[in-house]
């Protein structure tokens, strides 16, 4: 592969980001771009990228806000969501049961909007987010979880956002030698530090050649799932 000389490269990278490395490579010798890479990880949280593009975009996303299409917004959303199995069956039906009314749907939609594609700070947007998710209407389960915070943006713009998986990426961030500084509820202080994890990963494993935040959020779920864990 290109970029530093094998030793250089040893030489830069901590022990824990040299054997998170090395885990890595034994499923994957061929890096972000090993075909069975692809097929397991990315290829789908790809598709589900390119199935909102077709029908979310920007353009497409404010149009069907103009129309008060609340509800086809929130349906097009689940559904993708639908083929990841990213998110748990209980943060799956907290969800469809906080967009199935038309105010749920509402504000479910415009708060999604307004965070990928308005205007302000990251910090303001990601925190009136949350307290979007919060406020849905719930028989049970409250919506509001990193997984669904979280799932949506990572979805709509991989260059910028990340999926946060609680249990795995805090034994990621272990094996790998970060302080993440992770807290139960939802705020953009710790999304801010999870991103700050993933740009090390770019940095350190850059001659592996990542392209978005799907090969990083992929790179922390093969280091610190139990799934990865079992087969190694």
């Amino acid at each position: 592969m290109g970029g530093k000389t094998q030793a250089a490269r040893a030489k830069s990278l901590t022990a824990g980001a040299e054997i998170c490395r090395e885990r890595f490579l034994r499923f994957f010798p061929k890096g972000f771009h090993d075909p069975k890479y692809i097929d397991w990880e990315r290829g789908y949280k790809w598709t589900a990228h390119e199935q909102w593009n077709d029908v979310l975009n920007q353009k497409a996303f404010r149009s069907l806000l103009k129309k008060g299409e609340f509800a086809e917004i929130a349906a097009h959303a689940v559904r993708i969501e639908s083929k990841t199995n990213l998110l748990f069956s209980f943060e799956k039906m907290a969800l469809r049961d906080g967009v199935k009314s038309e105010d749920g749907a509402r504000a479910f939609a415009e708060g999604l909007y307004e965070f990928l594609h308005g205007a302000g700070k990251s910090e303001l947007k990601f925190e009136c987010w949350c307290a979007t998710l919060a406020a849905l209407p719930r028989r049970q389960t409250r919506v509001l979880t990193w997984t669904t915070a979280t799932i949506f943006p990572f979805i709509a713009q991989p260059d910028t956002h990340i999926f946060l998986k609680p249990n795995t990426t805090r034994n990621a961030a272990r094996e790998y030698g970060f302080d993440f500084q992770y807290k139960s509820r939802p705020s953009w202080e710790i999304y801010a530090n999870l991103l700050e994890f993933a740009e090390i990963i770019r940095r350190d494993q850059s001659d592996l050649r990542p392209r978005d935040m799907i090969d990083l959020q992929s790179f922390i779920w093969v280091i610190g799932s139990d799934e990865y864990a079992n087969m190694a």
